[in-house]
């Protein structure tokens, strides 16, 4: 064989190798669908890919986006939080009580806002880890504890944003919101790819007693990732109260929370733990938001709309958990580079 075939062989081979990694990336299936997505709201109506459509759906995945980011933190445990909904509109009303009644500048009731949040998450997790209730039941409690305290503190009534600059920045500005996003994103997946935190969340949602056995504090780690999850979910909220200039004790709830959970378990987080990516909760989110914004587009009345949305749903998880079982099953073997004849 010539040097030129060899050097040809081993091209080949190096991109064959190229592509059957890149299709053993968890994230792959659902970059697919949401390309489809686009290109398919794209025909349908020519508005989609238009500047002021984009604005919205912007906004739309902004608040999928960082809450699924804090949700992953916790789905990679194997728990769930179903607080984020109530959450959500938990922070911005501490926020005006903080602005309107205790007379604090806006940064400090924002600040407040957020810790009333975490401290949310801390009562999650230490009733969770210590008395050994299920995450389900302790988190499904404090939905509805919030759900009804937002309505009692506000009276039943929206009030207005506060204003000013912090407000701009805030929400406000168009793209302020996708921008947080981002910024947080690329945080969280810092803190999950690159730290020793995010490799002692995939060990002790992987293993939990091999885990603790390794010397890792298991108890910490769980009872902070619950506080991460509610912090991002009151920020979202806060974001977007500042969007729309009203804090809304109705805001929130059950919609918005499977939606972001639905987000991350489309982008790939395994419910059973031990598995999740915030790339993959980001593609999950951005599918949402195109299903919502595509069939708004198309005409498809309320009452169908969330018939349409679950069937879309059930399909994408079904069609990524399938992808995700074709690799771990070592599919696309045809990407596989061929083994020469009398190799051992």
């Amino acid at each position: 064989m010539t040097d030129n075939a060899v050097s040809r062989e081993e091209a080949e081979g190096g991109l064959m190798h190229g592509v059957r990694r890149l299709l053993m990336q968890r994230e792959l299936g659902i970059f697919v669908i949401a390309l489809v997505l686009f290109f398919y709201f794209q025909f349908a109506n020519s508005g989609f890919w238009t500047r002021s459509n984009l604005t919205t759906l912007s906004q739309t995945v902004a608040p999928y986006v960082i809450m699924a980011t804090g949700l992953v933190m916790v789905m990679i445990l194997g728990e769930i939080d179903l607080s984020v909904g109530s959450t959500f509109g938990f922070a911005p009303i501490i926020m005006w009580l903080a602005y309107a009644d205790l007379r604090l500048i806006l940064p400090i009731a924002v600040a407040l806002g957020l810790l009333a949040c975490a401290a949310v998450g801390l009562i999650n997790g230490v009733v969770h880890v210590y008395f050994r209730v299920p995450s389900f039941v302790v988190t499904l409690g404090t939905f509805f504890l919030l759900g009804g305290l937002n309505v009692i503190l506000l009276n039943g009534f929206p009030k207005n944003a506060p204003g000013g600059t912090v407000r701009q920045w805030l929400g406000n500005y168009p793209y302020s919101e996708i921008v947080w996003a981002f910024i947080i994103l690329v945080m969280m997946h810092l803190l999950l790819k690159n730290t020793r935190w995010g490799m002692h969340t995939f060990a002790t949602g992987g293993n939990l007693i091999g885990a603790r056995e390794a010397g890792i504090r298991v108890n910490r780690i769980r009872v902070v990732n619950f506080m991460i999850a509610a912090t991002l979910a009151g920020f979202a909220g806060i974001l977007e109260a500042m969007r729309v200039g009203s804090v809304d004790p109705l805001a929130g709830g059950a919609n918005i929370m499977f939606l972001a959970i639905s987000a991350g378990v489309i982008g790939g987080t395994a419910l059973t733990g031990g598995v999740g990516t915030m790339i993959g909760a980001f593609l999950g989110s951005v599918v949402l938001a195109e299903l919502r914004q595509g069939f708004t587009l198309l005409g498809v009345s309320a009452n169908t709309f969330d018939v349409i949305l679950g069937v879309a749903i059930l399909i994408l998880m079904i069609f990524n958990i399938y992808l995700g079982t074709v690799r771990e099953r070592g599919g696309f073997r045809w990407f596989s580079r061929p083994e020469k004849k009398g190799s051992t």
